[in-house]
């Protein structure tokens, strides 16, 4: 549950824009008496159903020298609830067939739940659901055993030269900016972190008014409404959660190398990107693709990978959050290669800035951003992932119906004007780690 998340792998859902079919699923949309913000698309294939709870409780909400209280909170949901222990919770949901996961990360955490449909096994599911979000007790047994596992999870985030980088990327770009905020914390906070600052963590940022709910599968309208309130009715409204202050823009280029002994050196590079809401962002994924989101088809990877066999693998991305997100690319190198990968690759990105796609790799894009739709979309699961992530970032309803018309509409010229706009080559911050010993 610790393993430092990849940015990689959170970068596809982006960069793919969340897929979707050839036209997308009809969301229902209403509102609780206490703020939960409910979104329904209804499925008959299967007698299943999927609910996704996402709230503004992740570790940009962190406080200062408490970091990590947001992720151990939405750990510790599921050791203790309303007088149940952690294996009585387990079996609980196993008794149903129910399956209960937790996540957390520096935008939204997250609870989900599957279930078979049947109400005499769904109701009970549900209101196991509704006991573990609402009436956690965060034990002490169970409070030292996450804290151990959080420990040793940051002890070993300390040997991996990719995670040390990645770290170190989030930590130079956005300075004292939420986003700098490792979700783990630190071995100091960690340590630090009482029953009491969970218990405030929770009481303060899971509330209605600071939640959206998705409901995917084998269920009516009427029978949707039902499920939502028993599910997340019962908590309090709250109160109003301030917005993630904006990302100040980079003043200088900054560099950081880490020395690590290993004959790999691992390297970041990018500054602060985009808003999940700036209008631009149909022209930024579109042109990323040919820049370094293709895989092995990309100009990084033709340039430092194929031609000059500096990097195994190199790669771009947009990450657009609440406030700006990152923009980064990540390559890994030989030591004795390393200047030569980063100068390689600072060259192709400024190239590509300045003359953007040609016509034939802006249409390789869209045919791959289109025709990879269908299978982000074949599940109760990944449409409760796609509607959660419409609502929480705030994004029009008929977002799927017309996500490939916008990617299809995007020309060469909106792509060179949007990368002008937002990459700025000679301003970024660049993480290196390795070099041999440290």
């Amino acid at each position: 549950m610790y393993a430092n998340r990849r940015l990689m792998a959170a970068a596809l859902l982006f960069l793919s824009g969340i897929g979707v079919a050839a036209a997308g699923p009809k969301i229902e949309h209403w509102t609780l008496d206490n703020g939960v913000r409910v979104y329904f698309v209804r499925t008959t294939e299967l007698p299943l159903v999927q609910l996704r709870a996402v709230f503004d409780a992740a570790a940009s909400r962190d406080p200062d020298g408490k970091g990590g209280v947001a992720l151990l909170t939405n750990a510790m949901l599921r050791q203790g609830a309303a007088g149940m222990s952690a294996d009585q919770i387990a079996s609980g949901f196993e008794s149903l067939g129910a399956e209960l996961g937790n996540s957390s990360d520096r935008d939204m955490a997250i609870l989900e739940l599957r279930s078979l449909s049947a109400p005499k096994l769904l109701n009970p599911a549900l209101d196991l659901f509704a006991k573990v979000v609402t009436r956690p007790t965060f034990p002490a047994d169970a409070l030292e055993r996450e804290r151990a596992r959080l420990l040793v999870s940051l002890q070993r985030d300390r040997q991996q030269p990719d995670t040390i980088a990645e770290k170190a990327f989030w930590r130079l770009m956005y300075g004292k900016h939420p986003y700098a905020h490792d979700p783990l914390g630190t071995e100091e906070s960690v340590r630090s972190l009482s029953r009491a600052d969970l218990a405030a963590h929770h009481a303060r940022y899971y509330t209605g008014g600071n939640a959206w709910l998705a409901i995917v599968g084998d269920a009516t309208l009427a029978e949707a409404k039902a499920i939502a309130q028993r599910a997340l009715g019962a908590l309090p409204r709250g109160e109003p959660v301030p917005p993630v202050p904006p990302v100040p823009p980079l003043r200088a280029a900054e560099r950081e190398v880490i020395a690590f002994p290993a004959q790999q050196t691992h390297v970041r590079l990018g500054h602060p990107g985009i808003r999940r809401q700036d209008p631009d962002f149909f022209p930024l994924i579109v042109g990323n693709y040919t820049l370094g989101g293709g895989g092995l088809v990309s100009r990084l990877s033709d340039e430092v990978r194929e031609k000059r066999g500096y990097s195994y693998s190199v790669y771009s991305y947009f990450l657009p959050m609440r406030a700006e997100g990152p923009f980064g690319i990540g390559l890994q190198t030989r030591n004795a290669e390393r200047d030569n990968a980063i100068a390689v690759t600072r060259q192709v990105l400024a190239d590509f800035v300045e003359r953007g796609p040609t016509e034939e790799e802006l249409t390789a894009a869209k045919r791959y951003l289109t025709g990879s739709f269908p299978l982000r979309l074949d599940s109760n699961r990944k449409i409760a992932e796609n509607i959660a992530f419409i609502g929480f970032y705030g994004l029009p309803l008929t977002y799927l119906d017309d996500f490939i018309g916008n990617v299809e509409a995007v020309t060469a010229e909106q792509v060179r004007a949007a990368f002008k706009r937002h990459v700025h080559p000679q301003d970024t911050v660049t993480v290196v780690v390795g070099g041999g010993a440290g």
